[in-house]
């Protein structure tokens, strides 16, 4: 085989590398099984990302969940995974990890753990790191996608980066927010048949966790989540029932009136459409999560 041979045999085994090695994407398809993690592999219609980061989050060289993340902020806007059936235990023994590729750190795509000493200078610019919740009395690092919602160790590992969590208000975060998470879990244990896909974000109003007087992560106003899944049990008690194939909530990351209030994906989207930079095609699930009825027309409205 003569050099130009060698060569042309060189360049079209580069052409056809799969890409799986950057996490920090243009677009959520643009690696394989990324998309799984979204209802029809479509995001949230509508949120205007001109400064957002979309991360296919990777652990252990798979993809886990996405993330569509704020550098300035330093926290995520949304989560988005899909739900694995689970006993709901709370496992705290997972390291936490950071995103190399928002600091344009050379990598294989992967989370890693975060180094010890101050190494986290050379990516803190990008992302929250360990510091900037270390002194803070009021606030927990509170998941979107929350490990009793997966079931395999590295599932459950991979929702232990920083770039997955915003800062919570501990009574909401181990009160109101907790609660409604396991209510989730059990409803959509017991009564999702298939596929259930979350959805969950946050909305911001200016106030900021401060370190060496500057201004490093947002505090969120109001956490809110949405679950989409078509294939349920349609025999379910009645109230269960009107909470598919798509149901939502919202409510104050605060120390008092923090209940979660429960509603249609719908009037979510009226709600955030005055609280997030989003526009009036928001959509959170594609075509709404449209239930394929196996009913004919006449008898869809008494399911």
């Amino acid at each position: 085989m003569n050099m130009l041979t060698a060569l042309f045999f060189a360049l079209l085994k580069i052409c056809f590398l799969p890409l799986t090695s950057g996490t920090v994407v243009m677009d959520f398809n643009h690696i394989e099984r990324c998309k799984d993690s979204l209802y029809m592999g479509t995001p949230p219609r509508g949120i205007i990302e001109s400064r957002l980061k979309k991360i296919c989050q990777r652990y252990a060289d798979k993809p886990r969940f996405v993330t569509l993340y704020d550098p300035l902020k330093r926290i995520p806007v949304y989560s988005a995974y899909t739900f694995k059936k689970t006993e709901g235990d709370r496992r705290v023994d997972y390291p936490w990890m950071y995103e190399p590729q928002l600091a344009e750190i050379d990598g294989n795509g992967n989370m890693l753990p975060f180094p010890t000493g101050y190494l986290h200078m050379k990516f803190e610019d990008s992302q929250a790191v360990l510091d900037d919740y270390s002194d803070v009395v009021l606030y927990e690092r509170g998941h979107l996608n929350p490990d009793q919602h997966q079931s395999t160790p590295h599932d459950r590992a991979a929702t232990y980066t920083l770039t997955n969590v915003v800062p919570e208000i501990r009574e909401f975060n181990i009160g109101p927010w907790r609660e409604y998470e396991e209510r989730i879990r059990v409803r959509l244990n017991n009564f999702c048949r298939g596929t259930a896909y979350i959805v969950t974000g946050v909305t911001t109003r200016g106030n900021m966790i401060r370190r060496n007087n500057q201004d490093r992560v947002a505090i969120p106003e109001d956490i809110w989540s949405a679950y989409c899944c078509t294939e349920y049990d349609r025999n379910a008690p009645h109230d269960v029932r009107i909470r598919f194939p798509s149901y939502a909530a919202m409510a104050k990351n605060a120390k008092e009136g923090n209940s979660v209030h429960e509603m249609s994906v719908q009037e979510l989207e009226i709600l955030l459409k005055n609280s997030m930079d989003v526009d009036q095609n928001l959509q959170i699930f594609y075509d709404n999560c449209i239930s394929p009825s196996p009913l004919p027309l006449y008898l869809q409205h008494t399911i």
